[in-house]
């Protein structure tokens, strides 16, 4: 596929299109590593980052955790 390089600031920028984000799983926000192979530039997409939740609830102290707050009363149907 032929694709155009444009400029953006004091940069180029190349423009990835939809098909090709959607089969690589690119979206906006997301980060690639850029290379040069045998004179080739190639964009490949970096894995996002997986936390599991005792990782995150490790990080949860006395200093940064939230007070309990009431949210009033139930709106519909929940059970609580």
């Amino acid at each position: 596929m032929k694709a155009q390089i444009q400029k953006w600031g004091n940069s180029l920028a190349l423009r990835i299109p939809k098909s090709f984000a959607e089969e690589t799983n690119i979206k906006n926000g997301s980060y690639v590593n850029l290379s040069l192979v045998r004179g080739n530039l190639v964009a490949r997409p970096l894995p996002g980052e997986e936390y599991s939740l005792k990782e995150l609830l490790s990080n949860i102290n006395e200093d940064n955790i939230h007070k309990e707050f009431d949210t009033g009363d139930a709106a519909g149907n929940e059970v609580w």
